[in-house]
């Protein structure tokens, strides 16, 4: 069974933690907290990192080792072969890895190294722009721990462009044109890049986006610019202020169940659960369907957890996944509701 008094409070949150809250507090809670995942990974995922991880060798060939647009290149496609790993992709989907291969060879064919008109900047720290990675304190703090609840972000580069500073992020797609570069003006990812870059002192003003097509039988790209003004900073920090408070009053509603062990079984129904918002709207099937879709649908929700999902753990900070061993073994101290039990 579950053991649903481990259901800590994340110490740190990211884009992608706040997007699904949005969408739905119980698939955070169901991901972030218990950390359940679907037991195959998705190629878009894997396909992506390993896109990203191949781009970012390469740059770093090039700008820091001093290596040449072949050597770099070289580089590149050994860092996206080992990130792929040995991971089987679907037979229908064009992301395989030789295809991706080709995709990183026409990514530099159209954006090369040593013609590319967004160089990367050199950071306050010293650093090359390269993995542009922040960790901010946020003026609440943890319910357990009682530390500062961290914001954290990483995108591809940040880079100089007309004169400007600006974030570069790579996404691997399978169809580009309007709808696909209309889609960044309001994104958060790209927003709290700006955030952060104020708050380190480094005024970048959006983010170009880098679009590459990967089909079974082409590739194409497109490039997309998104800029922030300092008013939708403001604005963006606001909420996400008032999205912290609002997760923090269903955990608190969730351990304050005077309840325990935290878990009470009312033909099934996981009381701690409940606690969480659930969306019952379209996003439960846009997008191919939400993979907690049927564990809403179900009375007991948790043997269908236990059979069909994996426990693992993602660290915003690491920017991968940890077994949930790897996981407990990082948390340095235990919750209030363990502590005085």
């Amino acid at each position: 069974m579950t053991d649903y008094t481990k259901a800590y409070f994340p110490q740190v949150v990211d884009s992608s933690m706040l997007s699904d809250f949005r969408v739905c507090p119980y698939k955070f809670f169901l991901t972030y907290m218990m950390h359940w995942k679907p037991q195959f990974e998705s190629v878009h995922l894997v396909a992506g990192g390993a896109f990203a991880k191949g781009v970012e060798c390469a740059r770093r060939a090039f700008y820091e080792q001093g290596a040449d647009q072949v050597e770099a290149e070289a580089a590149g496609l050994a860092g996206l072969i080992t990130e792929y790993g040995d991971f089987e992709c679907p037979i229908d989907s064009p992301k395989s890895l030789t295809r991706l291969c080709g995709a990183l060879e026409f990514y530099f064919s159209q954006y090369p190294l040593k013609r590319d008109v967004c160089v990367p900047i050199t950071m306050p720290d010293g650093r090359r722009g390269i993995e542009f990675a922040f960790r901010e304190e946020l003026e609440v703090n943890h319910p357990q721990t009682g530390n500062p609840i961290i914001y954290s972000g990483r995108s591809d580069a940040t880079v100089d462009f007309a004169g400007g500073i600006y974030n570069i992020d790579e996404k691997t797609t399978t169809q580009l044109g309007a709808k696909w570069a209309n889609q960044w003006d309001l994104r958060s990812q790209f927003t709290s890049y700006c955030w952060a870059g104020r708050r380190m002192k480094v005024p970048i003003q959006g983010t170009i986006i880098r679009g590459v097509s990967i089909l079974k039988t082409k590739f194409a790209t497109e490039q997309a610019l998104t800029t922030r003004q300092g008013w939708e900073l403001d604005r963006w920090e606001e909420m996400l202020y008032r999205d912290l408070e609002r997760m923090l009053k269903m955990y608190h509603r969730m351990m304050d169940s005077n309840l325990p062990p935290r878990m009470v079984l009312d033909g099934a129904c996981v009381r701690m659960g409940n606690a969480w918002d659930r969306n019952f709207e379209p996003a439960c099937n846009d997008f191919g369907g939400c993979p907690f879709r049927e564990v809403c649908r179900a009375k007991n929700p948790e043997g269908l957890l236990e059979s069909s999902f994996a426990q693992r753990v993602w660290d915003p900070l690491q920017h991968k996944e940890l077994t949930m061993e790897e996981w407990e073994q990082g948390w340095e101290v235990r919750s209030n509701y363990e502590q005085t039990s």
